[in-house]
């Protein structure tokens, strides 16, 4: 998953009208870790959506604007407006992440 490394690609990512997941993140995070075990499994299976990854650390301006209070959190984005948001507590198991992406169209 690629990360993003400046605020003005984060900008860029998230203006299209395609559906844009940003898996934000930090390199301390074990949860994030346990996480990415699984992830490419759900990329793979969500051809419709372009993955993303963000570490908080980074960038807290975003993070605090999203409103992201816990790691690892999953938003989507589509035409600068996120339009979904998977807080951490229920980001723990393919179970819950592909359930939440399957009800965004």
């Amino acid at each position: 998953m690629e990360r993003i490394q400046t605020e003005e690609q984060y900008k860029q990512l998230t203006q299209g009208d395609e559906l844009t997941v940003i898996k934000y993140d930090a390199t301390w995070c074990p949860d994030c870790k346990t996480l990415d075990k699984f992830m490419d499994g759900i990329i793979d299976n969500n051809p419709d959506k372009h993955f993303y990854a963000m570490d908080v650390e980074s960038f807290p301006n975003i993070s605090e604007q999203n409103d992201v209070r816990g790691i690892p959190s999953l938003l989507v984005y589509r035409n600068g407006e996120k339009i979904a948001h998977l807080h951490s507590k229920f980001a723990k198991t393919p179970t819950q992440i592909t359930e939440y992406l399957d009800s965004i169209k």
